[in-house]
C-alpha cells in the first residue's frame, strides 16, 4: 500500500516586486500599474480644472490625486453610523481637503502668510494643523487647485506627494539648528532627501505610505514612524543617527524597533533611500492592510532587514551605534524656551490644531511685529516660533494669547490632539475636533482645583475612527471613535505612550463612553490618579497597574 504523501500548503505570494510578482493583486495596484499617480497633476490643469468635477475619471478621483494632496472630503450631513455601509461615490462631496506637506515643520512667515491668503480665498477660511506638521484646507474646489498650486509653489510650498502610495512628509525637529540639547541638525538630510527623491518616480509607487522622522533630539515620535533617524553620540565616530524601521499604528500597531546602526549626517539620505527600496521591492501588496513596512520588518526581524540593507541597497556595512538617550518627559516645544545663540523660541497651543486662514495671517503679521520670520509645526498640533528676543518674549506671548494662541495653556489644552474626525473625513464615524475642545474647555473649569498638582503631562487624543490618525494608542487617554448606545462614542486605551513610557494603551473589555459621557468619565480618572498615584508616578504607570475598577 502506498504511503499517504501529505500536501505541503503552498504559501500565497504577497506581490513582492523583488521576488517576481509583478501582477496587481488589487485594483489599487492595478490603478498605480496603470498610470504613476504624479501624472494626475497635469489632467488636472489642463483637463479636471477647466471641465469640472463631474469629469474627474473615478481611477484619479480616489486614488491618483493623493499623489498631489487632494482627497475628496465627507459629503455633509452624513452620519457616523453609514460610513462602512455607502460606496464611495455616496460619501464623496463635490469639494477637496488639500494637504500642505511642510517637511521639517520649517515655515517661513511669507510662507505662512500665503497658506493663509489661500484659505481664506479658496477654503472658507479654514485650516487645521496635523500631527505630522503639515497644514490642511478644506472646501478645495478642482477648479481653484492650478490657481492654488502657483501660490504655494512661488514661495516654495508644496502638496507633492503629501498622501498616496509615496514617501509622506519627513517629521523633523521644531527646534532643529538652536537647540542647545540636540545632537546634531540634520536640516540638510531632510532637505536632501526632499529635492532628491519627492516628486520621483523612483518612489512613486510604494505598497502604501510611507512615514520618515529624522530629527537631532528625540522628539519627531520616531516609534512610530516607517523609517527614523534620531541624534546619537558615537563613542568613536561623534555626532550621528540612529536607524529605526518598521514603526505605525492603525489596526495593527506595532513600535519600531531599532538596527543598531549609527549613520553619520552624509549617508542618511542613502540610507533612507535603502530603507524605501526594500519597501517598494519587498513589501507586501496583496492585501492593504498588510502593506505596511511594519509587516516586513515583523515578518523578517531586524537582524535579515539591516542584512538586505546592507547588502543589496547600500553595498557596504553600516557601523554599530548605541540607542539614542530616552527623554524624562515627552518634547511638545510649548512654553517660552531658550536658544543656543541667547534668543527665545516660543511655542502656542492652538485648540486640538484647529486654526484658520484669518488666525494665520495675523499669526506671521505678530511675529513679524516682533522681529523674527521663522516658525515649525509640530507633531503635536502645536506652533513654534523662533528667534524672539529677550525684550521681545513677554509682548508676543502677550499678543498671541489675544489670538487664542496661548503660550502658557491649561494641561489639557496643551496635551491634547484630535483628527479631522466626521466633519470632513470618510472613514469617521464620530465628530472630533469640537468635541475635543469642549472636553478640554470642560475639564480647564472641573479641575481648576487640582491643576497645580498635574505636575505630569496625561495626553489626550481624540480619534473618528480606528486608523489612529490622532495616535491614539500611544496617549495617556487614547479615544478611539465608535458607535456606543446607539450615539457617538469611544473605546478607551489608557496608559500608552512613547519615550519613557513606550507602549500600547491598555484596552478594557467593555470600557466604552458616549460623546456625552465623556467629560465625566476623564475627570473622574484624572481625580483617580491624582489620589493613588505614589509620588514621582507617571500616568502610564498608574494605569498600567491600577485595579479594572479604577479605571471605569
Amino acid at each position: 500500500m502506498a504511503a499517504t504523501v501529505t500536501p505541503v500548503p503552498r504559501r500565497r505570494g504577497e506581490g513582492q516586486w523583488a521576488l517576481g510578482h509583478l501582477e496587481p493583486l488589487n485594483p489599487n495596484e492595478r490603478t498605480k500599474k496603470d498610470d504613476d499617480g504624479l501624472n494626475v497633476r497635469a489632467r488636472i490643469e489642463n483637463v479636471y480644472s477647466r471641465r469640472g468635477f463631474a469629469s474627474i475619471d473615478p481611477a484619479d478621483l480616489r486614488g491618483r490625486f493623493r499623489w498631489w494632496g487632494l482627497y475628496t472630503q465627507r459629503r455633509p450631513g452624513i452620519p457616523g453610523g453609514r460610513t462602512a455601509v455607502l460606496e464611495p461615490h455616496e460619501l464623496d462631496d463635490e469639494y477637496f481637503m488639500l494637504r500642505i506637506r511642510v517637511d521639517g515643520g520649517q515655515l517661513s512667515t511669507d510662507q505662512l502668510r500665503v497658506i493663509a491668503d489661500v484659505s481664506t480665498t479658496y477654503a472658507r477660511d479654514t485650516a487645521d494643523l496635523t500631527d505630522r506638521q503639515n497644514v490642511q484646507l478644506h472646501w478645495i474646489r478642482i477648479e481653484d487647485v492650478p490657481a492654488i498650486w502657483q501660490r504655494l509653489e512661488a514661495v516654495g510650498l508644496s502638496t507633492t506627494e503629501a498622501c498616496g502610495d509615496v514617501p509622506r512628509v519627513v517629521l523633523g525637529s521644531p527646534v532643529a539648528g538652536i537647540a542647545a540639547a540636540e545632537v546634531l541638525d540634520p536640516t540638510w538630510a531632510i532637505e536632501e532627501i526632499q529635492r532628491r527623491y519627492i516628486g520621483s518616480p523612483e518612489f512613486s509607487n510604494l505598497p502604501r505610505k510611507f512615514k520618515t522622522a529624522i530629527s537631532g533630539l528625540p522628539d519627531v515620535v520616531h516609534e512610530v514612524n516607517d523609517v527614523a533617524f534620531v541624534g546619537v553620540v558615537h563613542p568613536r565616530h561623534g555626532a550621528g543617527l540612529d536607524l529605526w524601521v518598521g514603526g505605525g499604528l492603525s489596526t495593527n500597531p506595532k513600535l519600531a524597533q531599532r538596527l543598531g546602526a549609527w549613520v553619520p549626517l552624509d549617508q542618511v539620505p542613502d540610507a533612507w533611500a535603502g530603507v524605501v527600496g526594500i519597501f517598494r521591492d519587498y513589501g507586501y501588496r496583496r492585501l492593504r492592510t498588510r502593506a505596511r513596512l511594519k509587516f516586513l520588518v515583523d515578518d523578517w526581524g531586524v537582524e535579515r532587514f539591516r542584512a538586505v540593507l546592507e547588502t543589496e541597497y547600500l553595498h557596504r556595512r553600516l557601523l554599530d551605534g548605541p540607542p539614542p538617550p530616552v527623554p524624562a518627559q515627552p518634547y511638545d516645544h510649548v512654553g517660552v524656551h531658550p536658544q543656543k545663540d541667547g534668543r527665545f523660541y516660543v511655542g502656542v497651543a492652538p485648540l486640538v490644531g484647529r486654526v484658520s486662514g484669518t488666525l494665520l495671517g495675523k499669526l506671521a503679521d505678530a511675529v513679524e511685529a516682533h522681529g523674527s520670520t521663522r516658525l515649525r509645526t509640530t507633531p503635536h498640533q502645536k506652533l513654534v516660533i523662533l528667534d524672539v528676543e529677550p525684550d521681545q518674549v513677554e509682548p508676543l506671548v502677550e499678543m498671541l494669547t489675544g489670538l487664542g494662541l496661548p503660550a502658557r495653556p491649561s494641561a489639557f489644552r496643551r496635551h491634547s490632539m484630535a483628527c479631522t474626525g466626521l466633519e470632513f473625513c470618510k472613514l469617521a464615524i464620530v465628530e472630533t475636533k469640537g468635541l475635543a475642545a469642549g472636553t478640554v474647555a470642560a475639564l480647564e473649569a472641573r479641575l481648576a482645583d487640582v491643576a497645580d498638582r498635574l505636575d505630569s503631562p496625561i495626553t489626550l487624543n481624540v480619534n473618528g475612527c480606528p486608523n489612529s490618525c490622532a495616535r491614539i494608542q500611544v496617549a495617556d487617554i487614547g479615544l478611539k471613535g465608535q458607535i456606543v448606545k446607539g450615539e457617538d462614542g469611544f473605546q478607551v486605551h489608557l496608559g500608552g505612550g512613547l519615550g519613557l513610557d513606550a507602549g500600547f494603551g491598555r484596552k478594557l473589555r467593555g470600557l466604552k463612553v458616549t460623546a456625552a459621557e465623556l467629560p465625566d468619565y476623564v475627570e473622574r480618572i484624572v481625580r483617580r490618579y491624582l489620589d493613588a498615584r505614589s509620588p514621582g508616578e507617571r500616568f502610564a504607570q498608574w494605569a498600567a497597574r491600577a485595579p479594572e475598577e479604577a479605571l471605569q
